[in-house]
């Protein structure tokens, strides 16, 4: 039997965690799967069900409770961190609890785990949900790593991780940092399936243009010291283009890169490998559901 741990990070939305885990116990699994489900609580102030759940198909369910609030990328590192040392796993899933990664596809994650291989298995994006304008922005974030990095990102947190890779990231600063170029800096060789970005269940979507824009100076400052190269080379060759026809229009771009390499080397500082070792001792207590 392969044990498989599903990792939520949450703050202030239970009434969707709580529906998405009752969404994951009505999934028609394959008995050789033992699933659990981890909850990082990251420091919710607002009220939650403590009532033990009636799950037939989940084997336990647990919440690390957080003393602070450390934000969505940290809450999923801690988890990995405290599965990798705590808990007995094959595979852990790492998924947001809204509904946008869409629980009905972890059914596809497992089937494809015989033939990844041990590769780590990923949800690439083929559809998404939200309005034109993000879309449109989501996409220029791609090209924009892809030109810079040398690396193609197109996954987020949702993920089937082996316990190979689990405990490279736990021994990854970057995994403190950004979680997709956390993963794409250790493992060259993905395995990748189509994924659907689901609806929230309840309200809007909280991935703003602003927390876009976050997301993505998080991905490329992991990959800060081929971006500086890169970066290196646009310049001089920008100034050559424009040396005859230099002003301060042309040179709107060459601020731009100047602001980008100092907004990645401001995120780079998150990369703190003494606070993702001590990310355990954030965790207050052990809350049991199930």
């Amino acid at each position: 039997m392969k044990k498989i741990k599903i990792l939520i990070p949450v703050y202030n939305d239970w009434k969707s965690v709580f529906k998405l885990i009752d969404e994951i116990n009505n999934l028609s699994l394959d008995p050789k799967f033992q699933i659990s489900v981890i909850i990082v609580n990251d420091a919710s102030n607002h009220d939650r069900l403590n009532d033990e759940k009636t799950l037939e198909n989940i084997h336990s369910v647990k919440i690390l409770n957080m003393k602070m609030n450390q934000g969505h990328t940290r809450g999923i590192a801690t988890g990995l961190k405290y599965i990798y040392e705590k808990e007995d796993f094959d595979y852990v899933i790492p998924m947001d609890g809204d509904g946008e990664d869409r629980p009905e596809e972890i059914t596809e994650f497992l089937n494809q785990i015989e033939n990844s291989n041990g590769r780590p298995i990923v949800g690439e994006r083929i559809k998404r949900s939200e309005d034109l304008f993000f879309k449109s922005c989501y996409q220029i974030h791609k090209l924009i790593t892809l030109t810079f990095t040398g690396k193609s990102i197109k996954y987020g947190n949702f993920t089937c991780l082996p316990k190979t890779t689990v405990e490279k990231m736990v021994n990854e600063k970057a995994t403190w940092n950004s979680f997709s170029g956390s993963l794409k800096k250790i493992e060259n060789d993905l395995f990748p399936i189509p994924s659907i970005r689901g609806t929230r269940y309840h309200g809007p979507s909280q991935m703003n243009f602003s927390s876009l824009l976050k997301h993505s100076l998080s991905i490329i400052s992991v990959f800060r010291g081929t971006v500086l190269f890169r970066s290196a080379l646009f310049i001089i060759l920008y100034i050559l283009l424009i040396k005859s026809n230099a002003s301060i229009i042309t040179s709107i771009p060459l601020l731009l890169l100047l602001v980008m390499i100092y907004s990645i080397s401001n995120l780079a500082l998150r990369e703190n490998i003494e606070e993702f070792k001590n990310s355990l001792k954030n965790i207050v207590d052990i809350t049991k559901i199930k």
